[in-house]
């Protein structure tokens, strides 16, 4: 398997949302589309022609955070759970810190970032929009 992209389903905020990870990740957005822009926008009320139909932002070397709005008018209904993380492995510790701080202002943390029992430093938090979130570290391993 070359990758494996996360794609998330919002109630009309994804476009807050990819901004703040963006703030958090960096890079560019590679591909925005606005429902206005496909075949279903003459469909729409004008709020939500202008809701995100697709959103891609590169977050590391291979991997790609991609979402939508769930829009009711277009027979979508959103259940937010929390059947789902999105796991981190980061380059170095200063990395997973500055993700961790980042995703986490505004919303929960599970378990702080930690050295663990299986040798990862590790933690676990609630995004202000609900997304929960694995950030790991792995440290490299020592010749014996």
């Amino acid at each position: 398997m070359k990758q494996v992209n996360p794609y998330l389903n919002f109630n009309g905020n994804t476009e807050e949302a990819f901004n703040f990870y963006k703030s958090v990740f960096g890079g560019e957005f590679v591909g925005l589309t606005r429902f206005k822009d496909t075949p279903e926008g003459a469909k729409l009320n004008a709020s939500e022609k202008e809701k995100l139909m697709h959103v891609s932002l590169p977050v590391g070397k291979n991997n790609v955070l991609m979402a939508t709005d769930a829009i009711e008018s277009l027979g979508h209904k959103l259940t937010t759970g929390n059947n789902f993380h999105l796991s981190i492995g980061a380059d170095s510790k200063e990395e997973a810190e500055k993700f961790f701080n980042g995703l986490s202002a505004g919303g929960k943390t599970t378990m702080p970032l930690q050295d663990t029992f299986w040798g990862d430093y590790f933690g676990m938090l609630t995004d202000k929009f609900g997304i929960q979130w694995m950030i790991s570290y792995t440290y490299p391993k020592q010749n014996k």
